[in-house]
């Protein structure tokens, strides 16, 4: 998504706890490259999971998601476990380091929905 394509959303913020997951057998399920909306996941996709009580603010599948540390925009691909709230998981292919290396932790973000006409 291009940051002109933008200007169509309006902007919301909320503070949530991050952490980062991978499209891995052992992290997910056994077919780990499907998300829970239906998306083929492939390393190097700007997606996020989201707890399920974020759906209730109106963010659904593909709405765009701005992450505080982050210059790229992600987009909703997947849900959490009923267990999790005001939670994101972070999409990080098979990179296992990188995941590992981000951890967990509060971060600030912004998600988009489409202005009124």
């Amino acid at each position: 998504m291009k940051e002109k394509d933008t200007d169509v959303y309006k902007w919301h913020t909320i503070e949530v706890t991050a952490s980062a997951y991978n499209s891995l057998k052992y992290q997910t399920n056994s077919n780990p490259s499907i998300a829970a909306f239906g998306d083929t996941l492939k390393p190097g996709m700007y997606c996020i999971a989201v707890s399920r009580d974020l759906l209730k603010l109106g963010i659904k599948h593909n709405t765009p998601i701005k992450i505080e540390g982050f210059d790229s925009i992600y987009l909703v691909k997947d849900k959490m476990n009923a267990r999790w709230e005001k939670h994101i998981d972070i999409y990080m292919g098979t990179d296992i380091k990188a995941a590992r290396n981000w951890g967990r932790k509060k971060v600030t973000i912004s998600y988009g929905l489409l202005k009124e006409k």
